[in-house]
């Protein structure tokens, strides 16, 4: 008998399509596409999700929460799910928050890096060179040199805090992201300088605390931005060295000498904060008087004294001796050696005094006239013979 065409013939491909159409509703679920979906049941450590298809699915409650996120899912939530499969073997969709999150985190990311936008990260692994960032869902890679302005030793204060980072370069195909979490504080740092030197007027007197100091002078801090105390505008007497005046965290009273609104360098000083001891010299130091000083420097030239704080003159090695000819001053003087100097010149302008040692002994020639007249018979002893 022949069979009814009718009632006996196979669905085809297009009818098959129209009933899973239909099975399915009328959204859009297509495979490999983020969509929309309620939370119709929590059982154990899964989510069960709706998203209109024939059969729910089943997310892991992790995927929801992360570093600086927490898991505060319930039932009626509206949710977006990566939808990897329509159904698998047992009937159910397959879907995915994580891969939701990521579809979503690289869109907004490729739009903040393309408008150099910062982005908010959450540290949460170290690796290799560097540690992992959480963008919400993206994992950027955050080198060691990227952490800070000057490396720190102990990273975990900043671990599963949310905070700002600046995207350096993406590469969505492969899957990298690398961010810069020193990019932002150096902005953060020069906007910060930048109003700070424009509340700034040289000429100001401000309290600061010593943060570093070098062999040319010592930085300090005035509250969010350095400034630099050179050796020479710490005292007005002579300073070798910095630490022999200052030391780290030790508050301080200084004055600003300039400021480079360009570079926001703040130059600082200290003795301007005192009386100039220059100022008068030629009445407290008269040519030809007598004064006890202190040996401060030594070199091949000659002998620096100290005459007051703030107060230095130079004994020429030419002044130091009258016997002693082509011999080095540390020959004659030593370091700290108190000692009696005639001042020979003042020179306020150029602020150098010339001092002479000899010249507070007698002149051995003037004794030997005095003693041996002219016409004085001497014996000797002959030194050296010239042709």
């Amino acid at each position: 008998m022949a069979a009814t065409a009718s009632a006996s013939a196979a669905p085809s491909r297009e009818d098959f399509a129209a009933l899973l159409e239909e099975s399915f509703g009328q959204g859009n679920f297509q495979e490999g596409s983020v969509v929309q979906g309620t939370i119709v049941g929590i059982e154990k450590d899964l989510a069960v999700i709706d998203v209109g298809l024939k059969t729910e699915g089943r997310v892991p409650l992790r995927e929801f929460a992360g570093p600086g996120r927490q898991n505060e899912l319930k039932i009626g939530d509206t949710v977006e799910v990566y939808l990897e499969r329509v159904e698998n073997a047992l009937g159910e969709a397959v879907l995915s928050r994580d891969k939701a999150r990521r579809e979503e985190s690289w869109g907004r990311l490729e739009k903040a890096f393309q408008a150099n936008e910062k982005v908010s990260g959450v540290i949460f692994n170290q690796v290799k060179g560097g540690f992992t960032v959480d963008l919400d869902g993206a994992v950027a890679f955050l080198p060691r040199s990227q952490v800070d302005i000057r490396p720190i030793r102990d990273v975990g204060p900043l671990m599963n805090q949310p905070q700002p980072f600046q995207i350096l370069k993406m590469d969505r195909r492969r899957g990298n992201i690398v961010v810069s979490r020193r990019t932002v504080l150096e902005e953060t740092r020069a906007e910060q300088r930048q109003e700070l030197v424009q509340n700034l007027e040289e000429g100001q007197v401000i309290d600061g605390v010593v943060k570093h100091i070098t062999d040319y002078g010592a930085f300090i801090a005035l509250g969010g931005i350095d400034g630099l105390l050179h050796a020479t505008d710490i005292a007005w007497r002579r300073v070798n060295h910095p630490t022999e005046v200052l030391n780290i965290g030790q508050q301080v009273k200084v004055k600003i000498i300039k400021i480079n609104h360009e570079t926001h360098r703040i130059s600082l000083g200290m003795k301007q904060l005192l009386d100039d001891p220059w100022q008068g010299i030629e009445a407290k130091f008269p040519v030809a008087a007598r004064f006890k000083g202190r040996v401060t420097n030594i070199t091949d030239y000659g002998a620096f004294v100290e005459l007051e704080p703030g107060i230095e003159g130079l004994i020429h090695v030419s002044e130091m001796s009258w016997t002693k000819k082509n011999v080095h001053p540390g020959k004659i003087v030593s370091t700290s050696q108190e000692v009696e100097v005639q001042i020979l010149e003042v020179d306020p302008v150029k602020r150098r005094i010339s001092l002479g040692l000899k010249q507070t002994m007698r002149n051995p020639w003037e004794v030997f006239v005095e003693k041996y007249p002219a016409g004085s018979v001497l014996e000797g002893e002959v030194k050296n013979k010239t042709e």
